[in-house]
C-alpha cells in the first residue's frame, strides 16, 4: 500500500504487452510514393448504400478554367465487395471486452456518444477492409501502440514523451504510461512502459502528469492517479537512475499520494498537475484543474520539496459556465522577443497564458493576460476572450495539449493529442487509435498582440523530399485546378492567395455572419469564397477535404476572413464524423492570405496566416488513398478570382520503432 519504493523496470521483448503495432521502416529508405507499411487490422461490416453530395464540377488545368456548378446534386452510390477489393486475410470482427466505454464518471475525456456507436445513427457500418484501414495509419506523426498521450520534456540531449496508453485495446481504459525518446521530435524510439497502474493510489489509471526539471538537474514527475475507489489524487515519481539519459526506470514515492482533493471539490474533479514554476520567495508552485458547480477553476499549491504541499487560498483563474478544466497549462510568453521563456519567468515584457482543456466540449482554449504572483491571480487582457469562451489552440480535432520549455533551443513547444473521429467499433477493427500532432512552436503574435502563433517545429522539414512549385495561377470563380504532383498522401504544402482587387472593392456589405461550423462548407458560394485547396481528393472528386478561406464584408465595411476545413465530403464511409471546422483568422492590411498544410494519410493539419488560426482534421477516405490521392486548387466564389502560388513537398516517413535492448549500450 505504498510503504516501499516501487520501481518500474525495463522489460525484455517477450515481457512487453501484446499489440497490433508494427514499427515503421527507416524513413531514409521509405519514399512517400512507395506503398505504406503493412498493419494487421480486422475487417468489419456489410454491404451498404452510401449517400453523398459530390463536388459536381469540371477539373481544369492551370490554363483551362471551367465553371463549377453551384448546384451540387446528391449521388447514390452502391458499394460492392468487388469494388472494395477485399484482402485474402480479411476476417470477421469479434466482440471484445475492450470496446466497453469507460463512462464519463472516470474523467479525462472520452469519445462523444455518437462515436461509441458503430454507425453514427446512419444504418450499418461502412464495410472497412484491411487495405483501407492500413492506409489510415500515419507515416510521420508519432503513434504509440494504442491511444492517449501526455507529458514531454528534454533531458540529456533526448526529448522524452510520456503518454497515456492502453496496452489491452484500441479504446480508453487500463491506462498506464508509455514512453518514447527522440533526438528531434520526429524520429522516435519506443521504450518499455514507464509506469504501471500497480498501486492502490493509481489502480484505476496512471493519468496525466507533468515533469519539472530543477536547477540541480533533478527530475520531478507529478501525475494524477485514480485510486481503487476512483478518487483522483496526485502522486510523485522520479527516475531510478538520473544518469540514464533514456530514463527507463521510475520510482514511485513511497508516501504517495502527496495531494488529495481539498474540501468542497468532488473526488472525481481533481486532476492533471502542471509543470511547476518558481516564485520570488523560492517556493515551487503548481496548478491543478477542477470545477465548482459549473465554474471551471485552476487550483494552486506551493511546495518546497514536492512531498508536502500548501493549498493557496483562492484560485489562479476561474470562468463560470465552462465546466471541468482538464490538462491546465500555465506559461509565460515574451511580448518583445521571439524566443520561448522558462516557465518561471515573470516581469516586464512578459505575458502569461492560461490554457485549459474543457471536458464538456473536448476543445483546448487559451487566454492571454497578466499574472500577479503576490495575489496568485491571472487576469485576462480581454474578458470577451477569456478561457473557455474565446480563443482556441486549434478549431479541429486537437485536445489534452501540453507545452514544455525546450532549453536546448530556447523555444516553447506545444504537443496536442489528435483523437479519432470514427467509432470505437472502427478503432477496434484497426487495432489502434489516436496520434500525436506534429509539435508546434508557440510565440506571441507581435503584430496583433492578442493571439498566439503556432507553427510546426523546423525539424519536420527534414522529411521533405522533392518539391513542385506553381506560381501565379489565376483561379477563376467556379473552377477546380489539378496540381500535378503525383500521389498526395504525405505532403507539406505552403500556399498564398491574392484576391482580385477590383472584385474586392466592389463587394458589398453584408449583415450575414459567416461561421464555418454552421455554413454549407465548400459548396456554399459567396462573392469572395470559398477558395483554397482540396486535399486527399480522388480524380472524380467523389472524395475530397477542402481547406479554404471565405471572406465577407461586414455591415461596418470591414473584411472578415474565415479559415475552414470541410470534412463533409472527405469519405464515402458512413460511420465517421463529417463536420465543418474552423474560425475567423485575423488578416492585417496588405497581408496576402497564406496557409501551410501537413497531409499525412488520415491527418490534415492546417495553419493560416503564420499560425494565427489552426485546424486539424481527421479524415478517412476510401477512394482517395495510396496512388489515387490527388491535390487541387479550387475557387467556388461567385465574383472574385484569386491568384495562387503553391509549393508542395512530398514527405518521407519518420523512423518510429521500439528500441532493441542491444541498442541501449550504444546510446
Amino acid at each position: 500500500m505504498g510503504s516501499h519504493n516501487t520501481t518500474t523496470s525495463s522489460s525484455s521483448d517477450s515481457e512487453l504487452p501484446c499489440s497490433n503495432y508494427i514499427p515503421l521502416p527507416d524513413g531514409t529508405h521509405f519514399p512517400a510514393e512507395e506503398a505504406p507499411r503493412e498493419l494487421l487490422v480486422i475487417f468489419c461490416g456489410l454491404l451498404v448504400l452510401v449517400s453523398l453530395v459530390a463536388f459536381n464540377g469540371y477539373r481544369a488545368h492551370p490554363n483551362d478554367h471551367h465553371h463549377v456548378s453551384s448546384s451540387l446534386p446528391t449521388t447514390l452510390l452502391t458499394v460492392t465487395p468487388n469494388e472494395l477489393e477485399l484482402s485474402p486475410d480479411t476476417v470477421p470482427c469479434s466482440t471484445s471486452e475492450t470496446t466497453v466505454s469507460r463512462g464519463l464518471s472516470a474523467g479525462v475525456s472520452e469519445k462523444s456518444s455518437w462515436q461509441l456507436n458503430s454507425n453514427n445513427g446512419s444504418g450499418e457500418s461502412y464495410p472497412w477492409n484491411n487495405s483501407v484501414l492500413s492506409w489510415q495509419r500515419t507515416a510521420y506523426h508519432f503513434q504509440p501502440e494504442k491511444n492517449w498521450m501526455n507529458g514531454p520534456m528534454f533531458y540529456k540531449e533526448w526529448y522524452h514523451f510520456f503518454y497515456q496508453y492502453n496496452p489491452k485495446g484500441a479504446v480508453w481504459g487500463d491506462i498506464v504510461w508509455g514512453h518514447a525518446v527522440s533526438r528531434d521530435m520526429i524520429h522516435w524510439l519506443h521504450l518499455p512502459l514507464a509506469m504501471m497502474a500497480d498501486q492502490w493510489y493509481d489502480k484505476n489509471g496512471v493519468w496525466t502528469g507533468s515533469a519539472t526539471i530543477l536547477p540541480d538537474g533533478q527530475i520531478i514527475m507529478l501525475y494524477t492517479g485514480s485510486t481503487n475507489e476512483s478518487v483522483q489524487v496526485q502522486n510523485l515519481a522520479y527516475p531510478a537512475d538520473p544518469s540514464d539519459p533514456l530514463l527507463v526506470d521510475w520510482i514511485k514515492y513511497p508516501a504517495n499520494p502527496v495531494l488529495f482533493p481539498p474540501p468542497g471539490i468532488d473526488a472525481k474533479d481533481f486532476r492533471d498537475p502542471t509543470t511547476a514554476w518558481l516564485t520570488s520567495e523560492g517556493k515551487w508552485r503548481i496548478s491543478i484543474g477542477s470545477k465548482l458547480n459549473k465554474t471551471g477553476i485552476a487550483l494552486v499549491y506551493d511546495t518546497i520539496d514536492f512531498k508536502t504541499f500548501e493549498h493557496v487560498e483562492g484560485v489562479l483563474h476561474a470562468v463560470p459556465g465552462t465546466g471541468m478544466w482538464e490538462c491546465v497549462d500555465f506559461f509565460p510568453v515574451s511580448s518583445k522577443g521571439e524566443n520561448g521563456l522558462n516557465t518561471s519567468i515573470n516581469g516586464e515584457n512578459v505575458k502569461h497564458v492560461v490554457k485549459v482543456s474543457l471536458d464538456d466540449d473536448r476543445h483546448d482554449y487559451y487566454a492571454l493576460g497578466t499574472y500577479d504572483e503576490k495575489n496568485v491571480k491571472f487576469t485576462p487582457d480581454d474578458f470577451k476572450n477569456d478561457v473557455g469562451i474565446g480563443l482556441r489552440y486549434d478549431y479541429g480535432i486537437f485536445y489534452a495539449s501540453k507545452t514544455f520549455y525546450d532549453q536546448s533551443k530556447g523555444r516553447r513547444v506545444l504537443w496536442g493529442w489528435i483523437g479519432e473521429s470514427d467509432s470505437e467499433y472502427a478503432d477496434v477493427a484497426k487495432g489502434w487509435a489516436s496520434v500525436q500532432g506534429i509539435p508546434r512552436t508557440v510565440t506571441l503574435d507581435k503584430k496583433t498582440g492578442s493571439n498566439l502563433l503556432q507553427w510546426p517545429v523546423a525539424e519536420v522539414e527534414s522529411l521533405r523530399l522533392r518539391s513542385e512549385e506553381f506560381q501565379n495561377l489565376k483561379v477563376t470563380p467556379g473552377s477546380v485546378v489539378p496540381l500535378e504532383i503525383g500521389t498526395a498522401a504525405q505532403l507539406d504544402i505552403v500556399a498564398e492567395f491574392e484576391i482580385d482587387k477590383e472584385a474586392l472593392e466592389k463587394t458589398g456589405q453584408s449583415n450575414k455572419e459567416y461561421k464555418c461550423s454552421t455554413s454549407g462548407g465548400a459548396t456554399e458560394r459567396g462573392a469572395i469564397g470559398p477558395f483554397g485547396l482540396l486535399v486527399l481528393a480522388d480524380d472524380d472528386l467523389s472524395e475530397y477535404t477542402p481547406t479554404y478561406f471565405y471572406v465577407v464584408r461586414g455591415s461596418d465595411g470591414q473584411l472578415k476572413t474565415s479559415f475552414c476545413s470541410d470534412q463533409s465530403r472527405s469519405s464515402l464511409a458512413t460511420d465517421v464524423s463529417k463536420k465543418i471546422l474552423g474560425s475567423l483568422v485575423p488578416v492585417l492590411k496588405d497581408e496576402k492570405l497564406s496557409v501551410r498544410i501537413l497531409v499525412d494519410h488520415s491527418i490534415v493539419e492546417s495553419f493560416a496566416q503564420g499560425g494565427r488560426t489552426c485546424v486539424t482534421s481527421r479524415v478517412y477516405p476510401t477512394k482517395a488513398i495510396y496512388g489515387a490521392a490527388r491535390l487541387f486548387l479550387f475557387n467556388n466564389a461567385t465574383e472574385a478570382s484569386v491568384t495562387a502560388s503553391v509549393k508542395v513537398w512530398q514527405m518521407n516517413s519518420a523512423f518510429i520503432h521500439p528500441l532493441h535492448p542491444d541498442q541501449r549500450n550504444s546510446i
